[in-house]
């Protein structure tokens, strides 16, 4: 729940913000199987069957087939593109997504990196790399999905708008 309000004020701009851009008929197709995320800095990660995405037991989030995110409510939140865009509301640049890492909205590397066997790497805003943990059934065409997940609980953990407000850019992703 915690996530859903912190990325929910992220992405919104004003009272009634626009759905992101090809709401209808959505972005880069996914694979949706059950995955689990042990992060080495917050609580469990689950991915089930369906598309709901779980943290600690909780719902949080709801993703399709077609790179379509959606909040707890079935409110569209972001649509993920075939060229790694992930795009919010009123159509705010989110980063960029690979097959096995994320770029943070306006940034030019790589943010974290899910290596073979699952771990998580995140790289600190100078590059240091650090654990966070390790994603367990993410392998071959699922891997961008959990990097997906990994790209939206990043950017409610460690994201650092700049100036007055969220400011988006745009970013090219190391691996993309």
């Amino acid at each position: 729940m915690r996530h859903a309000l912190f990325l929910g004020s992220l992405l919104a701009a004003s009272c009634a913000p626009n759905p992101p851009p090809r709401w209808e008929v959505g972005g880069a197709p996914l694979l949706v199987r059950p995955a689990r995320w042990e992060s080495s800095d917050d609580d469990p990660i689950e991915i089930t069957e369906d598309g709901r995405v779980l943290d600690d037991g909780d719902l949080w989030l709801l993703i399709d087939r077609v790179g379509r995110v959606a909040d707890d409510d079935g409110e569209p939140l972001a649509v993920l593109f075939p060229d790694g865009h992930l795009a919010g509301e009123d159509n705010r640049l989110l980063g960029r997504v690979g097959v096995t890492n994320g770029a943070p909205p306006g940034g030019a590397a790589a943010w974290f990196t899910i290596r073979k066997g699952g771990q998580v790497v995140r790289f600190d805003w100078d590059g240091e790399a650090s654990d966070s943990g390790r994603w367990v059934g993410c392998d071959g065409p699922q891997l961008r999905t959990c990097a997906l997940v990994t790209q939206l609980a990043f950017l409610q953990r460690y994201h650092r708008p700049s100036g007055s407000g969220v400011r988006i850019g745009i970013g090219v992703g190391v691996g993309f």
